[in-house]
């Protein structure tokens, strides 16, 4: 799942490409949420839902992109904003893209020179919103911005743009001068006889950490992903919240994780997952050259992959 890095590297890539310009189209095969229509997504598609969702949208100029968590905002200038959660297998991406019409389907235009645009991960487009490119421009200069998910889970809604702050139920942002060491501490301590893993992931204590990065935290900061909360010291807790700003940091410098289906704006795989320290690398020694092979154990359906030598329970 695409986590704090990979979202802020999309956010990073939507400014880039299609800040300051107009929405003429929106096609999409999924189901869609309306602020007039009930808030909880469906799993049918819905063309009550759509015909709202294309109205608010076209003929809109994007005025930015921002992340909150794991979630991507497209604010419009219209005082709407465009919602989407990526969720396991999301990606989006720009570029020139064509209806196959007799399968009901996009595919990268003929024009389209970006050979990343054809990676097999980025062809299971589900929604596509046509841009106008240039301005004033003609027929040719239209582009696509369009979402890729290959278990089409991805969350996709408009919302008014004041409103946002009432439908997200989030931790602190772990980037943020806000986000202290007492900050991190308290919002830690809130689930205090939990495994500190399992605490990392709740969204609603940290914004943004998910698998990959609290494996890589908790490697950098010796503690082992069971530990319960109120048995981590204040020193091991500031070195946690180093590490969590370190792997974050690193992740957004290195593009984001394309361990699994993950690419950026452009189509291209993040390099993230050649750094890793803990995450996958299961049977390897450790990096800290102290003798320790990198383990998995089951946790909460997926796994937690740490160091016995050094991140001891």
């Amino acid at each position: 799942m695409p986590e704090l890095p990979e979202v802020q590297t999309t956010v990073n890539g939507l400014n880039k490409t299609v800040k300051g310009k107009k929405i003429v189209d929106v096609w999409t095969d999924i189901a869609v949420e309306t602020p007039s229509l009930p808030h909880h997504f469906t799993s049918t598609k819905s063309t009550k839902f759509f015909n709202e969702f294309k109205k608010l949208i076209v003929g809109a100029t994007i005025v930015k992109a921002e992340r909150r968590a794991k979630n991507i905002f497209i604010h419009l200038d219209n005082k709407q904003s465009i919602w989407i959660h990526m969720k396991m297998t999301g990606h989006m991406m720009y570029g020139s893209y064509e209806l196959d019409k007799k399968n009901n389907q996009w595919v990268p235009a003929a024009t389209e020179r970006n050979a990343a645009l054809r990676d097999p991960y980025n062809r299971y487009l589900h929604t596509v919103f046509t841009i106008q490119d240039k301005p004033f421009g003609s027929a040719q200069d239209l582009r696509q911005l369009v979402l890729s998910d290959v278990r089409k889970f991805a969350k996709v809604t408009i919302l008014p743009t004041d409103t946002i702050d009432n439908e997200l139920d989030i931790g602190p942002e772990p980037l943020t001068k806000e986000f202290t060491l007492d900050v991190c501490t308290s919002q830690l301590l809130k689930r205090s006889n939990r495994a500190i893993k399992e605490v990392l992931l709740d969204q609603k204590i940290i914004s943004g950490i998910g698998n990959i990065y609290s494996d890589e935290a908790l490697w950098l900061a010796g503690i082992h992903p069971l530990r319960l909360v109120k048995d981590i010291t204040p020193a091991e807790m500031k070195l946690l919240y180093e590490g969590i700003k370190v792997v974050l940091e690193k992740g957004i410098d290195f593009g984001g994780d394309s361990t699994s289906d993950y690419r950026d704006i452009n189509g291209e795989r993040g390099k993230f997952q050649a750094a890793h320290n803990a995450y996958r690398m299961t049977g390897k020694p450790c990096k800290k050259n102290d003798g320790g092979i990198i383990e998995r154990i089951p946790f909460s359906g997926r796994g937690a992959h740490f160091c016995p030598a050094h991140q001891m329970l």
